[in-house]
């Protein structure tokens, strides 16, 4: 139970990044300008959709699992605090509090591994696949 399990919570955690990287892929420009009113360059805006997308795919197969999901919790600390912290919204607070959670996740996914339903455990990267 506790491989399916984690291939579920994979699963779970993956689409929210995959979906959201090829959301982006639809309005580049926009989301160049949204990343631009953040205080970032625009030009990372494909960096950031690449990473979205590569990093959701590696958690959905169970790649390099440890390292991306350090990487993904990091990124939604970061992308939290500066573009969803603001305490006056409650409804950004919110969204800051879903990049925490997420994070969180992310944190356990790391320490623990992708489990034996990955391409971890296939290739025997056992370190990365179990605690």
């Amino acid at each position: 139970m506790t491989n399916t399990i984690t291939l579920i919570a994979r699963v779970l955690l993956a689409l929210l990044f995959i979906v959201a990287g090829l959301g982006k892929l639809g309005n580049v420009e926009g989301f160049a300008g949204f990343m631009a009113s953040g205080g970032l360059p625009a030009f990372l805006a494909w960096p950031a959709i690449a990473f979205e997308i590569l990093g959701g795919i590696a958690i959905l197969i169970g790649f390099q699992t440890r390292i991306v999901a350090y990487a993904l919790a990091a990124f939604c600390v970061v992308t939290g605090l500066m573009f969803h912290f603001d305490p006056a919204d409650q409804m950004q607070m919110t969204q800051l509090l879903k990049n925490l959670a997420l994070a969180g996740g992310y944190l356990l996914l790391g320490l623990h591994g992708a489990g034996a339903l990955s391409v971890d455990a296939k290739f025997g990267n056992a370190r990365a696949a179990t605690a």
